[in-house]
């Protein structure tokens, strides 16, 4: 199974990259997959791609599912 997780992106980089945000880590992405993304936008990451775009709605809510299994 694989798991593609909402992350924010915090900085724009060179070279199709970025640096998204997710729960405090920052970690460097590739944008060569995806179009228009801006600083403060969703993307689906896996493995160090983003795939997609995400509605900001969409992704808070799945973050906040993903806090409630951690702490249950």
């Amino acid at each position: 199974m694989c798991l593609a997780i909402p992350a924010r992106v915090a900085e724009l980089l060179d070279n199709d990259n970025a640096i998204v945000e997710l729960d405090g880590v920052h970690k460097e992405i590739s944008l060569a997959l995806v179009e228009g993304v801006a600083v403060g936008d969703y993307v689906i990451v896996h493995v160090g791609y983003a795939l997609n775009r995400l509605d900001p709605v969409e992704a808070e809510l799945t973050l906040k599912l993903f806090a409630e299994l951690a702490n249950s």
